[in-house]
Order: C-alpha cells, then sequence, then structure tokens
C-alpha cells in the first residue's frame, strides 16, 4: 500500500527520534558512577539506573503523537522569528548537539497543543495528530487555526483514540488531553484543586497526569517531599498502577485510606451507625480532650537534690509551666519533651537568685536528674493512641467524661464496647478504630507531610478520614478527585465545601468537569434517570462522543441468568477489548463458576487485589467504583442496590456501576428494574 511523501517523512522523523533515545540510552549506559564516597556512589549509581529505564523504547507505542507549527516571531515571549516545529510525546528527545527531536508533553511549549483554538491560536497556525498502530504511524490529521473560514470538524483521530479498545490496567491519556482538563493538569504547585466529575470525564487520569506534570515542574521540590496516591480499594490502584510509570514516573507511592491509617490488625467490624459516628468530625475533639487530660495538676513541689542543697520549686509555679506549654501550639509529645528543660529552668533561677553561676550544662544536667524525669513522668505521662483509645472505648464513665456537650446518650451507647476485652493487646480493632489511632497519634506527634497527594473517589470518605488524608498534605497540596452522585458509604458527602475543610484546605479551588468522553450517550443518559431520586440538583453529565454506544437490557428467566450471563460474555470476548462483568456481591462465587464452565478465562478483582490481566474481570458491585472497560455485563441491577444500607445509597451504587462502560453495557435481569430504570 503506497504511503503519501508527507506520512513518509514524519515516519523518517520517528526512525530519527527512536535512534536518538536509543543514543541517549546508550550513553547514560555508558557512565560510571563515581562519588565522593560509597553512599555518593550508590545513590549516583541508583540515579543513572533510573534514568536508563526512563530512556527505554516502547515498540508498541510512538515517542510522539503530535506535532505543532508555530509562528515564533507571534510570541511576545520569545526574540525568535519564522516557523518552529514542535513534536510532542510522552518524553523529551534530543539530538547530540541538544536540540529537541521529540518535546515532553509536559513542557510548556506543549501547552498550546492542547489548549489552541481558532479563537485564541497561541500563535500555532497548525496542530497534527498521529493515527498509531502498534508503534506505527498509520495517518495524520491537521487542523489549520489561522483559517477562520474553515468549519469546526471533529478529529477522527482524537476520537479513535478515546474509543481503541484496551486490555489490562488504565492507560495514560496524554494523546487525548482536553483544554479543561490540561488547565487542571497545569495548576500551581501550590493550589489544593477539586475535581467534581461525573461519569467518563476522566477526573481520575486528569489527578495522575497532574502528578506527573507536577513532579516534571517542580522536580526537586517534590523530589524531596514525596506524592501519594490514595484510592478506594486495591483493584482500582492496580488498574490505575500503569499510568505513572508510563509516563516516566516510577516513585509515587500508591495506597488505600486503610494502607495510610494501618498501625493495628483489623479484627473486628463496627455496625453502621458506629461506623458513622466514628467519623463524624466531632471525634477529633473527644480525641484531643482524652489526650490532654492526662496532664496532671502537681500537688506537690518539684524538690531537686544537687550536692549539699535542695531547690524547691512551687506546685503553683509548675502549673504555670504546664499552662505555657498546654498553649504553645505544639503536639503533646513534643511539651512533654520540653517540660525537663522548663523544670530545669525554674530551678536554675533559684541557684542564680542564691548567688550561683550556673551555665547551660548545669541546666542539662538538672534536666537529666532523677528527681526531674520522675516528677515530669508524673505530671505529664508518656501516652500510647492505643492505650488512650482503648480507656475511652472501654470505660463508659471515662467516654462519658470527655465526650461532655459532644455527644448524647445514645451515641455514648453505640461507642462503648459491650463486652470489653481486658487488655489493649486482645482488642479486636476495626477499620474505623485504626482512623481514630490515627488521629490520636498525630495528637501526640506530627505526622508528617508530603508535597503532593492525589486522592480519587474523595466522595466516599468521612470528614475523619479526610482528616487522615489532609495530615499528610498539611504543608503541600492536593488534587481531590470525585463525584457527589457516587458517594456509596453512609458517611458520603454532599459538600465539596465541606470535605476541604475537613481536609484542611478550605481555600481549595472546585472544577466542575461535565463533558463524558469515555461514557456514550446511551449509557449515560440510561443511567442518569437515577439522578432525580438519588442526587436531586446536580446536573446529569453530557456525552460528546459521535459514538452513542450501545445499550442491551434483557430480561431472563432466573433459572437461566447463568447461562446467559456466559452466553453473552462469551460473544463480547470474541471481539477486541475488555470485558467487565459487575454482579452483586453474593453471587460471586456462582457467576465464576458459571464462566469457568463455560470455558471463559477470567479474572476476580476484590478490595484487597487486582487482577487486571485478563480480557474478562468479574467484579463484585462493591469493587466497580474508577473501573473502566470496554464492554460491561451488569447482573441483576436491583439486587446491587438492595444490598445496600439505604435506597438512595443503593441507587448511587447502581449509578456508579451503570457507567462503567466505554462502548457497550448489557443489563440481564430476572428481577424487576427498579422504576426509575422502568421504562
Amino acid at each position: 500500500m503506497s504511503v503519501s511523501p508527507e506520512l513518509q517523512r514524519e515516519r523518517d522523523h520517528l526512525a530519527r527520534a527512536r535512534a536518538e533515545l536509543a543514543r541517549m540510552r546508550e550513553q547514560t549506559l555508558s557512565l560510571d558512577a563515581h562519588g565522593g564516597d560509597r553512599v555518593s556512589s550508590e545513590f549516583l549509581a541508583a540515579t543513572l539506573h533510573r534514568r536508563a529505564a526512563s530512556l527505554a523504547d516502547d515498540p508498541t507505542s510512538t515517542l510522539f503523537f503530535g506535532r505543532i507549527d508555530r509562528d515564533a516571531s507571534a510570541d511576545p515571549t520569545t526574540d525568535g522569528n519564522g516557523m518552529e516545529r514542535w513534536y510532542i510525546g510522552r518524553r523529551h528527545v534530543a539530538d547530540e548537539q541538544g536540540d529537541p527531536v521529540v518535546i515532553d508533553w509536559r513542557a510548556e511549549v506543549s501547552t498550546a497543543f492542547y489548549r489552541a483554538s481558532r479563537t485564541a491560536p497561541m500563535g500555532v497556525t497548525l496542530r497534527r495528530r498521529f493515527g498509531i498502530d502498534r508503534g506505527r504511524l498509520t495517518a495524520y490529521e491537521d487542523e489549520h487555526l489561522t483559517d477562520r473560514a474553515e468549519h469546526e470538524v471533529r478529529s477522527q483521530i482524537l476520537a479513535s483514540e478515546i474509543e481503541r479498545p484496551r486490555e489490562g490496567p488504565m492507560r495514560d491519556i496524554v494523546a487525548t488531553i482536553q483544554p479543561e482538563q490540561d488547565e487542571i493538569v497545569r495548576a500551581d504547585v501550590g493550589t489544593t484543586v477539586c475535581v467534581q466529575g461525573a461519569p467518563g470525564t476522566g477526573k481520575t487520569a486528569v489527578g495522575l497526569h497532574r502528578a506527573a506534570w507536577l513532579l516534571y515542574a517542580f522536580r526537586e521540590r517534590l523530589a524531596r517531599t514525596g506524592v501519594l496516591v490514595i484510592g478506594p480499594n486495591r483493584a482500582f490502584l492496580d488498574h490505575i498502577g500503569a499510568v505513572l510509570p508510563a509516563l516516566g514516573e516510577v516513585e509515587v507511592r500508591h495506597a488505600t485510606i486503610e494502607d495510610l491509617v494501618a498501625s493495628v490488625p483489623v479484627r473486628g467490624a463496627d455496625p453502621v451507625d458506629t461506623a458513622v459516628l466514628k467519623g463524624d468530625p466531632r471525634m477529633a475533639e473527644l480525641l484531643r480532650r482524652a489526650v490532654w487530660s492526662h496532664v496532671g495538676s502537681p500537688q506537690d513541689a518539684l524538690v531537686v537534690p544537687r550536692g549539699a542543697r535542695k531547690w524547691r520549686v512551687p506546685a503553683y509555679e509548675v502549673e504555670e509551666i504546664l499552662g505555657e506549654l498546654r498553649t504553645r501550639g505544639v503536639r503533646y509529645e513534643a511539651a512533654r519533651q520540653m517540660l525537663p528543660q522548663r523544670l530545669a529552668h525554674a530551678v536554675l533561677l533559684r541557684m542564680e537568685a542564691a548567688g550561683d553561676s550556673p551555665d547551660d550544662r548545669v541546666q542539662d544536667a538538672v534536666a537529666r536528674s532523677t528527681a526531674v524525669k520522675l516528677y515530669a513522668a508524673q505530671v505529664w505521662p508518656a501516652l500510647d493512641p492505643k492505650a488512650v483509645l482503648f480507656e475511652l472505648l472501654a470505660d463508659a464513665a471515662v467516654l462519658s467524661r470527655h465526650a461532655e456537650d459532644l455527644l448524647d446518650r445514645d451515641e455514648l451507647e453505640l461507642l462503648v464496647w459491650p463486652n470489653p476485652p481486658r487488655a489493649k493487646g486482645s482488642a479486636r480493632w476495626s477499620v474505623h478504630d485504626c482512623v481514630l489511632l490515627d488521629e490520636l497519634a498525630d495528637h501526640l506527634s506530627r505526622t508528617g507531610s508530603l508535597g503532593h497527594v492525589v486522592l480519587d473517589e474523595a466522595q466516599d470518605l468521612s470528614p475523619m478520614q479526610l482528616r487522615a488524608v489532609g495530615r499528610r498534605c498539611s504543608t503541600g497540596s492536593a488534587t481531590v478527585l470525585g463525584d457527589i452522585a457516587q458517594g456509596t458509604t453512609p458517611w458520603a458527602t454532599d459538600s465539596w465545601e465541606s470535605s476541604l475543610t475537613h481536609l484542611g484546605k478550605p481555600g481549595g479551588h472546585v472544577e466542575v468537569l461535565d463533558r463524558g468522553f469515555r461514557v456514550p450517550a446511551s449509557v449515560i443518559d440510561y443511567a442518569a434517570q437515577l439522578l432525580p431520586s438519588m442526587a436531586p440538583g446536580l446536573g446529569a453529565p453530557k456525552s460528546v462522543r459521535e459514538n452513542p454506544g450501545r445499550l442491551d437490557i434483557t430480561r431472563v428467566a432466573a433459572g437461566e441468568l447463568l447461562d446467559r450471563l456466559a452466553e453473552t460474555v462469551a460473544a463480547m470476548s470474541a471481539e477486541a477489548g475488555s470485558v467487565g462483568v459487575i454482579v452483586p456481591d453474593a453471587d460471586l462465587d456462582e457467576a465464576s463458576k458459571a464462566l469457568s464452565r463455560n470455558g471463559i478465562e477470567h479474572g476476580v478483582l476484590g478490595f484487597d487485589h487486582g487482577d487486571v490481566d485478563h480480557q474478562v474481570d468479574l467484579v463484585p458491585a462493591t469493587v466497580a467504583k474508577g473501573l473502566e472497560f470496554d464492554r460491561v455485563v451488569v447482573l441483576e441491577p436491583t439486587a446491587i442496590a438492595a444490598a445496600e444500607p439505604d435506597p438512595r445509597t443503593g441507587l448511587r451504587r447502581l449509578y456508579v456501576i451503570l457507567t462503567r462502560a466505554v462502548s457497550a453495557l448489557t443489563v440481564l435481569h430476572a428481577q424487576d428494574l427498579p422504576d426509575e430504570l422502568a421504562a
């Protein structure tokens, strides 16, 4: 098949870029790591290894996916004139003279590729997108942004890339980032951004690409302080885990909220009402009171023997020292460490008044003396978070004393263990207790802060969980991602302003993404019928895809449901692309057996694991949030909704599940559908 001269020229440039990348990698591998000492040499060797790994070529992809031609003379920030040509890709590639062959998508000049338009061309005269198939350039498509007479045409290459079937983990979207997404991605490192994103708007991808951009633009700062991505479960983290490494960022940690606060083995579970209460923001004040109540009121004077004399600090003066430490705004443990020096200083003042001339060494010796250490430990004891929480939950009198004017009698009964264990070592801590223990630990000693945290599915976090996340970015910033309509926990938020306040970022900026690029119109319109009942006032998302996708709703006799499921999945898996089979949690085992009986190889996803390397994945309904598949089969929607504790949460869970499909959704049911979907 003949190739046009222009496409051949672009292929030649790709070949040149690959050769230059190989040269850059070989040059890096040839370098010897010789530092000033062994530690420096090992650090340099590790840096060179990471650099070489980032320069590895992927033959299944291309080094660039777009090109812009710019009129340099129209850019007031440059002294250039004439035309510039920039190829935009996932990494920077330069020739032997250091001139760019491919520009990193995160570079400032690449911004115009994503944002330029005919009304605001940003100096761009032509934007070219490339069709790609297994690492080869197959086509190109041009937009002439200075030709005002040319009518707006949807990019078919862009649409094909968005709809391209996939298997395995989520992939990056650097070739398809939209202008409104790019503005969020490139928000300053000091800005906390909250993205309210309807299904299919790419909010998760935006958050991950923002992390990649921040690490590029503020490399030195964030390399020191770190970046963390927090997701709802392990299956979700495995699903997104390949995105940042594909963009050259391999040192970003991923965690669930449970990972974040894990300090004890979880062996217990809380009733829903108790779990909701343990996530209430009033618990923070209750725990603060419990910690600081351990600071005693001195009854006796401090007496410090030194040589032939005894120095006495009266109890009222010690009380003043304790009061001053309480109001310094430091953590309990930091103040406890200060106390011996404060007491020693009071002793030194008495020594000076008696005519002595003690120095700092004397004060340190007094602070380390047995008398001062024992006295300080008596009035300001060391604390352990587990012991503090155990005392609260095991002793109704202690809890009632600290919860005065915070909780009512019914709430106190919810918190107190009905059959408390004899010792904290035998306590059956719950996941919600871990959040409280994390709060207590922060009251004792300040939690270290990262440079940036990406928090996905944030609408499902309780105020106390949000506080735990906020502690990890108290001196940094955050990207908060979620959709209020997809809140499926009993404590799900109804207000991003409230969530940002609990996170410690009340000044965070809320951005709304409502253009659906991933979910087709037929699917999103079907699921949106649930919105008036579950999230009144929240606008319905708008699909901007030309391809409306496919929607099939089929009623099946109860005894034939699993056979029809296997038949439907077998037909779907005959085509390229991923297949997600979402079933009620209670039906997971039976559905898996039905697929296996019919010879359908599949993975099974769970809260604590992901198995995303199969074409077909079986997904329990409670794990589906945040995942995407080319084609989705949903089994028994009414049973999925009924499994939730209240009707509204059930409809929200159903809304999440019905919006996981990129191309086609099939609904199989034996029970009547919910009224909202009956039409």
